[in-house]
C-alpha cells in the first residue's frame, strides 16, 4: 500500500479511474494532448486546468463563475477531452499491475478506521459548517466503507441530477430520442394528400432543439421547417395556418423558484432552452414565452423554403385525425444525460424528469415526475428513505437525498448489471478539467485529485455538495458523497469538498 503522505499519482491511477468507470484514453486526442508528466496527468491538461477561471455550478450567481464560452480557451486546441465513452465491448485492460487489479476489483479497499481518520478532520472544518454528512462505497461490492450521517436526508442541490439521469436511463435505456414533430390538421371535405388547412408544431420535450443555424448535433428546428415545407409544396400548398402544442406537459410552466436566468419555463415546446443570447450552458436571460418564441421562429422558417403562415401563430393541440408531416429527433438520452451533469443544465434536468413521467403514462408535471423518478429508482433497489424529488434539476430546496443514496446511485451505474446507467458516470464533470469542475482544484491541498476525481456539483445559497467517482492509490474504484447544507462561504465550502476527495484520491488506507 502506498504511505499516507504519498501525494503523487501514479500514471496507473489515473488510466484506471478512466477504465473502471467504463471510460478509455482516446488514441488521437491522447497524442494531441502530449506526454504523461511525472505527476501522472497529461502536460497540455494540467496546463489547461490551471488557465481555467473558476465555472461554478450553473445554479446560482454566487458561485466562482459561468461555464467558459466556446473558443474562450487558450490551450483547448492542444488539450482535447481526452476521456471518451467506451464502445460497448472494448474495455480492456491497462498497462501495469495496479490497473489490471483496479479494472477487476482485486485491488485492496480502504479500511473504515483509516478513511475516518484521513476525512473526519475535514469534515469537521468551519468550511463545512455544521452537520456536513458523507458516504464512501466500494463500487466493486456495494458496501460502505465510511459514512457519517449517510442517512440523514439532506438539501441536495444539482447532486440530484444523479438520480433524474438514472431514473430517465433505467426506464427510457441510452437510445432515446426525444422527437418535435410536425402534424397536418384536416379541414372540411379533406382527402389524403390534399394541402392541410391547419398545420401543428408539436413539441415532445426536447429542450436541446435548436433554432441557430449551426446545430452543433442537436434537432434543428431549421430542418424541420424544411421538411415540412417540402411535403407542404409537394402537396399544393403555399399558405398554412400555424398552431404548437405542449400538451406532452401537464401543469404550470413556473418552477417553484420562480423567473430566474438558471431555467426556463418547463415545456414541452422551446428552442435553444428559451436562451436570449448566444451561450449553450450556464445562467442566461430567458424567454417567458419560450414555446410561442419557438413557433413563432418556425414560421420564419417555413417562409424562408416558400410557404407563408397566414394570421397569428396560437397554441393548439393537435387532434388525434392529425397527420405527420416531419420530425426531428434529439441526441439520445445517453448524451443528454451527460450533458446535464456536465454543465449542470437545469433545463435538460427538468425535461428528462417529466420524460420519466411520460414513460410511464403518468402526468408530466413535477408531481408525477418526482412519482415517477421514485418508483424507477425504487425499482433498482435503491435506499430511498428520506427521499424527496420535488424536481429534476436540484433548484429547489424541497429535495432531499442522503448521502448513501447518492453512493449508492453511482455504485449502481458502475456494475455490470446495468450498462445503461453508464452515462450517469460518463458524464460526471472531471476535477480540473471539464465542466462545472474545470475552474476547481487549484489549492495545492486538493491538486492530488486533478484529473482523477469525476463528480458532480451541487450549490445553492448555504448549500455546497459534491458526489462522484475516485479510484485510490491502491487501485480501488470508490463512490463518494459530500453534503453541507449550512455553509456560509461557499468558496471554502467548495476547496473543503475538493480537499476530502483529492484525499480520496491519495489515500493509501
Amino acid at each position: 500500500m502506498s504511505g499516507r503522505g504519498g501525494w503523487r499519482l501514479k500514471t496507473w491511477q489515473f488510466t484506471a479511474a478512466a477504465a473502471v468507470s467504463g471510460l478509455a484514453l482516446a488514441s488521437a486526442a491522447a497524442a494531441a494532448a502530449g506526454p504523461w508528466d511525472s505527476g501522472g496527468q497529461r502536460t497540455a491538461e494540467s496546463r489547461r486546468a490551471a488557465l481555467l477561471p473558476g465555472t461554478g455550478d450553473g445554479d446560482h450567481r454566487t458561485e466562482a463563475g459561468s461555464p467558459l464560452p466556446a473558443g474562450s480557451d487558450p490551450v483547448a486546441s492542444e488539450a482535447a477531452a481526452v476521456l471518451a465513452p467506451l464502445e460497448a465491448g472494448n474495455l480492456a485492460p491497462r498497462t501495469g499491475e495496479g490497473a489490471r487489479e483496479a479494472a477487476a476489483g482485486q485491488a485492496p479497499a480502504p479500511t473504515a478506521a483509516a478513511l475516518e481518520f484521513a476525512l473526519e478532520p475535514l469534515l469537521k472544518a468551519k468550511g463545512l459548517g455544521p452537520g456536513a454528512t458523507a458516504s464512501v462505497v466500494d463500487a466493486a461490492t456495494g458496501k460502505e466503507l465510511y459514512g457519517r450521517g449517510a442517512k440523514t436526508a439532506m438539501v441536495p442541490a444539482s447532486t440530484v441530477k444523479i438520480a433524474t439521469g438514472t431514473a430517465a436511463l433505467s426506464v427510457l435505456g441510452p437510445d432515446h430520442r426525444i422527437r418535435t414533430t410536425v402534424v397536418a390538421e384536416p379541414g372540411p371535405g379533406y382527402e389524403d394528400g390534399a394541402p392541410p388547412e391547419r398545420i401543428v408544431l408539436v413539441g415532445g420535450g426536447d429542450p436541446t432543439l435548436t433554432a441557430r443555424a449551426d446545430a452543433a448535433g442537436n434537432a434543428s428546428l431549421r430542418t424541420l421547417a424544411r421538411h415540412a415545407a417540402d411535403t407542404l409544396k409537394q402537396r399544393g400548398a403555399r399558405t398554412v395556418r400555424l398552431a404548437y402544442d405542449t400538451s406532452a406537459y401537464s401543469g404550470s410552466t413556473r418552477h417553484p423558484i420562480g423567473p430566474n436566468e438558471n431555467l426556463a419555463p418547463v415545456t414541452a415546446l422551446m428552442a435553444d432552452e428559451g436562451r436570449l443570447d448566444t451561450s449553450t450552458s450556464g445562467p442566461a436571460p430567458r424567454s417567458t414565452r419560450p414555446a410561442q418564441d419557438a413557433a413563432d421562429a418556425f414560421a420564419r422558417f417555413l417562409a424562408e423554403r416558400g410557404v407563408k403562415v397566414e394570421g397569428a401563430v396560437r397554441e393548439a393541440a393537435a387532434t388525434d385525425q392529425a397527420e405527420k408531416l416531419a420530425d426531428v429527433r434529439s441526441a439520445p438520452l445517453s448524451a443528454l444525460v451527460e450533458r446535464m451533469l456536465t454543465h449542470s443544465d437545469n433545463d435538460i434536468a427538468e425535461a428528462l424528469a417529466r420524460q420519466t413521467a411520460l414513460a410511464a403514462g403518468a402526468k408530466a408535471d413535477f408531481a408525477g415526475a418526482e412519482r415517477e423518478t421514485r418508483r424507477a429508482l425504487g425499482r433498482l433497489g435503491l435506499p430511498l428513505d428520506g427521499a424527496r424529488f420535488a424536481d429534476g434539476s436540484g433548484l429547489d430546496r424541497a429535495d432531499r437525498v442522503t448521502a448513501r443514496l447518492l453512493t449508492s446511485l453511482l455504485a449502481r451505474a458502475a456494475h455490470t448489471d446495468h450498462p445503461e446507467l453508464r452515462p450517469v458516470l460518463t458524464g460526471l464533470p472531471v476535477a480540473g478539467f471539464s465542466g462545472t469542475l474545470a475552474g476547481r482544484y487549484t489549492d495545492p491541498e486538493a491538486a492530488a485529485g486533478t484529473g482523477v476525481v469525476r463528480a458532480k456539483t451541487g450549490t445553492l445559497t448555504g448549500v455546497n455538495t459534491l458526489a462522484g467517482t475516485v479510484v485510490s492509490t491502491d487501485g480501488r474504484l470508490l463512490t463518494f458523497s459530500f453534503l453541507a447544507s449550512a455553509t456560509t462561504d461557499p468558496t471554502t465550502a467548495q476547496s473543503t469538498l475538493d480537499h476530502l476527495t483529492s484525499t480520496l484520491a491519495h489515500c493509501g488506507c
